[in-house]
């Protein structure tokens, strides 16, 4: 009767172990869920930019992105780019990454190409040809913009704009700080 009660323990100790050693490998780990929305992972996606290199979103893992659904003949679009140059040439030495997406399925690759050397635009522009990221990401409104920290959890999300460089900048120094944890 005492050796089948030390077996018991010892059996319990050892399934123990073992679930303690699995559960730490990340063996259990729920997958993070990707939406659109505030408290998930941003959606990962690639898309050809204007200087024809393809960029994915998954890739920026490590870095702030400022992610803004735009076209060119949005005129609040237009209004907010120059902030969004100032702020990416200010902070992406610190780890900010601001990309644009352009809408193209609604406007003309030569629009955008025109726009981007006019404001001096340095920070990648992606075409969404078909708009199959603006469904993805549910865009119902030029421009939208996704705050996305290191981890490529969306912190916020500003429909409308144009947004003051102010209300981007204290959204930016939110994610930078959260990437400094």
């Amino acid at each position: 009767m005492r050796y089948r009660w030390l077996l018991g323990i010892g059996l319990a100790a050892v399934i123990g172990i073992a679930w303690i050693g699995w559960s730490r490998s990340g063996a259990l780990r729920l997958p993070v869920r990707e939406a659109p929305q505030p408290g998930y992972r941003a959606p990962d996606f690639s898309l050809p930019a204007l200087s024809e290199e393809t960029l994915t979103l998954s890739r920026l893992r490590g870095r702030a992105v400022v992610l803004n659904f735009w076209a060119t003949w949005c005129p609040p679009c237009r209004a907010e780019m120059p902030a969004f140059q100032r702020l990416y040439a200010r902070y992406a030495d610190r780890g900010l990454m601001v990309i644009a997406i352009n809408a193209t399925f609604s406007d003309a690759p030569e629009a955008v190409a025109d726009f981007r050397q006019r404001y001096g635009l340095t920070f990648p522009i992606l075409l969404d040809t078909f708009g199959e990221v603006n469904r993805s990401y549910r865009v119902t409104a030029l421009p939208t913009t996704f705050f996305i920290d290191p981890e490529g959890t969306i912190r916020e999300v500003v429909v409308g704009g144009p947004m003051s460089e102010a209300a981007i900048e204290a959204r930016v120094r939110t994610l930078l700080s959260e990437g400094a944890r």
